[in-house]
């Protein structure tokens, strides 16, 4: 099984976090299948590839509860973004 989880990054006491798909089995820092963005908790600063992480939803992803708050107001922002180059 395949999750959306974070990976930490960056040096003690600075933590920048990496979205990644990982499978169930590996440890937080084992090797993922993709990296899907960033998250700097610091700067509050998110990056994420849509198109990637709708890929592995569709295909029965589980993101953790950390993930799934960053992506539920990332894609509320990706998609307001979008709606307001359309008007």
């Amino acid at each position: 099984m395949v999750k959306l989880r974070l990976k930490r990054c960056g040096r003690k006491q600075r933590a920048v976090y990496r979205i990644v798909a990982i499978d169930v089995r590996s440890r937080r820092e084992g090797k993922d299948l993709q990296k899907l963005g960033f998250y700097d908790p610091i700067k509050n600063e998110t990056y994420l590839n849509v198109p990637s992480i709708l890929y592995f939803l569709e295909r029965g992803a589980q993101p953790t509860g950390t993930v799934r708050d960053i992506l539920k107001k990332g894609l509320f922002e990706e998609l307001r973004l979008n709606q307001t180059e359309f008007n």
